[in-house]
């Protein structure tokens, strides 16, 4: 048996320590000599030395008590940690893309973003774009599910390590969601109200599927084209009218499918706020709508299907903006 000093200058830590384990239940002494001393035996040396490799991994005393006594495994509360760190080295970019934000701009421009980035949590949630597109959905009679999957096409993933234009391209985002909250003062799309007698959920469901079928187009460098995206595209809005598709059909959406600014500046926000460090962006619903509807307006006015979508003088629009007024 060794004594709480022994056990301590073997280990290589002090008193101190192996009394703080000991008292924490995570080092069973084996017995107390006759004075009342702490007594030790030699698997207290092996128990030692593992708490103090588990604590220098910064795992804390009640995550190293649960895989002693075998009620978690290792492999459970590293993965845990992981995640953990994970978030936090997050946090820590996103603060430090804000801080350059703020120190490589004017003073006139350092108040605005000031005031931007004060009214978002970094990194930010993305829960209020969320709400906002819930919002402005929520009068359309679209069932529950089908506005679940909206939803996770508009709501933009949130980048782990931002550059400092993403930055506040996010905290502008935040401003408009805030400032445009969807409600009775907000107009909504034609399909979007009980009395119009359209049909949204044909609507949405047939553009999510044309989306798609863009979305492949768009990654492999095409041009805004006839083909089956675009006939996907106008039979969704032909079927939310309870009609079909024909020329004259066409030529009456490309004068109804007219812009609403709002939404415009939520995916040019979008756009900016995704916008990858190196390569081609990736599609978003607002860039793959302008895609098609300039292949609609191509086709129709007999225009050049060479126009490119992705011109920054197009405005980007959204799947609601799709609905008409």
């Amino acid at each position: 048996m060794w004594s709480i000093g022994e056990l301590a200058e073997r280990a290589g830590v002090t008193v101190k320590t192996v009394r703080f384990y000991s008292d924490r239940g995570l080092l069973p002494e084996a017995t107390r000599s006759s004075g009342g001393h702490r007594r030790y035996g030699p698997e207290a040396l092996d128990r030692l030395r593992l708490i103090r490799s588990l604590r220098s991994l910064d795992l804390p005393v009640p995550d190293v008590g649960r895989v002693l006594d075998q009620e978690d495994t290792l492999e459970d509360i590293v993965a845990g940690q992981l995640r953990e760190l994970g978030s936090q080295l997050t946090a820590l970019r996103w603060r430090e893309a804000a801080l350059q934000l703020l120190q490589d701009c004017t003073a006139e421009e350092r108040a605005e973003r000031l005031r931007l980035i004060g009214g978002m949590s970094t990194p930010p949630s993305t829960a209020a774009l969320a709400r906002f597109w819930r919002g402005w959905l929520q009068p359309s009679r679209i069932p529950g599910p089908l506005v679940s999957a909206i939803v996770d096409q508009a709501v933009p993933q949130l980048p782990a390590d931002p550059t400092p234009s993403q930055v506040l391209a996010f905290a502008r985002l935040h401003a408009l969601v805030r400032d445009a909250r969807p409600g009775k003062a907000q107009a909504q799309p034609e399909a979007h109200r009980r009395e119009s007698g359209e049909r949204p959920a044909m609507l949405y469901e047939g553009l999510i599927e044309a989306y798609s079928l863009a979305s492949a187009r768009i990654r492999a460098g095409r041009s805004p084209h006839r083909g089956e995206a675009l006939d996907c595209f106008v039979t969704a809005h032909a079927r939310c009218l309870g009609t079909h598709d024909t020329p004259g059909f066409r030529r009456l959406l490309v004068r109804r499918l007219a812009a609403e600014p709002r939404i415009d500046r939520y995916w040019q926000l979008v756009a900016e706020a995704t916008a990858p460090r190196s390569g081609p962006p990736e599609p978003t619903p607002g860039s793959i709508d302008v895609w098609l509807r300039t292949a609609l307006e191509n086709t129709s006015t007999g225009g050049d299907s060479h126009t490119a979508a992705t011109n920054g003088r197009q405005r980007p629009r959204t799947t609601a903006d799709s609905s008409g007024r």
